[in-house]
């Protein structure tokens, strides 16, 4: 290695392989529209010269990075990963790539990593929840960028949406526990937004079906299993009659399971255990956790192939999606 030499360029790597600077690009970029002949000797001349391709510069002639941004509110745990990974595997398969980062739960950190965002021109972004903010709403729709805003549901998305209803999953748990006999039902919960509508949505519903419901005991975002057993103790605490805990997360919920067991409380003979997305955990857990299914791969599959689409110039078959949820029933309800 010369740290001195030039770098090759591509009119070295098209020289070496036999065809024009226009083919290289084109094997580079899009190889499904070069005859595999050509493509296998574009390859050859790339490893024979260690040729890197300029993505800045072909950005700028082409206007567009081949790069699409996502924002999660947290990268701790495995609540999005699922997403996250559906969505990199559907971009790569379009040849674009995808950069994260990380918002929090804090709204003015959000249109700050928005904005900066925006400065560096991405294909597309995609957004776990819908943005609140009007700068952050403002930011994004004066750039012109297609954005698929997940996670979540609402009547005015950015641009485009494939989510779901946080209200409808608090109602269904009350309905859930009701037929299984429950008459006081509480929940564990963390304080965004996103959490805080289901919470909502499960007191009124309790209330219009005639439960007892205690207030819900906040825990910081994100969960953790900590925070599950020490939501359930300060509960219990407040509520010792609760029969039935819905939790904001499978993290909160294993917590729970795990504090109850520590009480001597049986789960599911004297309380049962709701969690909220279905991780890998879940399954496995002692008891296996009932829990809220998120399809998540779905989640990321259809956001790259709407913000790829809108890139492309191309309209997305629907450009809003409510995929649905699911409750999982297992030992621990």
């Amino acid at each position: 290695m010369n740290p001195g030499a030039k770098p090759f360029t591509i009119q070295d790597v098209a020289r070496i392989a036999g065809v024009s600077a226009m083919t290289v690009s084109r094997a580079l970029n899009t190889p499904q529209k070069v005859s595999p002949d050509t493509l296998e000797r574009v390859r050859e001349a790339v490893r024979r010269t260690n040729f890197v391709p300029n993505a800045m510069a072909s950005g700028l002639r082409r206007a567009r990075a081949r790069l699409v941004a996502a924002l999660l509110p947290t990268m701790v745990g495995p609540v999005f990963q699922e997403m996250v990974e559906a969505l990199d595997l559907a971009l790569h398969e379009r040849g674009y790539q995808l950069m994260i980062g990380q918002s929090g739960y804090d709204a003015a950190r959000e249109d700050e990593l928005l904005r900066a965002i925006v400065q560096r021109r991405p294909d597309g972004v995609v957004v776990t929840g819908v943005v609140r903010s009007e700068e952050g709403r403002r930011v994004l729709r004066a750039s012109g960028i297609p954005v698929v805003e997940t996670w979540e549901f609402t009547p005015t998305p950015i641009d485009m949406l494939v989510g779901f209803s946080h209200p409808a999953i608090g109602a269904a748990v009350v309905d859930y526990l009701h037929a299984r006999g429950h008459r006081h039902v509480a929940m564990v919960s963390a304080g965004d937004a996103r959490a805080l509508t289901r919470v909502a949505a499960f007191n009124a519903r309790a209330q219009a079906l005639g439960l007892q419901t205690s207030q819900a005991t906040f825990m910081p975002a994100p969960s953790t299993m900590g925070a599950g057993r020490a939501g359930l103790a300060e509960l219990l605490t407040r509520a010792p009659e609760v029969t039935a805990v819905f939790c904001s997360s499978d993290m909160l919920a294993l917590g729970a399971a795990v504090e109850a067991r520590e009480r001597g409380i049986a789960v599911p003979g004297q309380l049962a255990i709701v969690g909220m997305g279905d991780q890998s955990v879940a399954a496995d857990a002692a008891p296996p956790l009932t829990t809220v299914r998120i399809d998540g791969t779905r989640i990321g599959r259809l956001a790259a192939e709407m913000v790829v689409a809108r890139a492309e110039g191309q309209v997305p078959a629907a450009p809003v999606v409510d995929i649905g949820f699911s409750i999982v029933e297992r030992a621990s309800t």
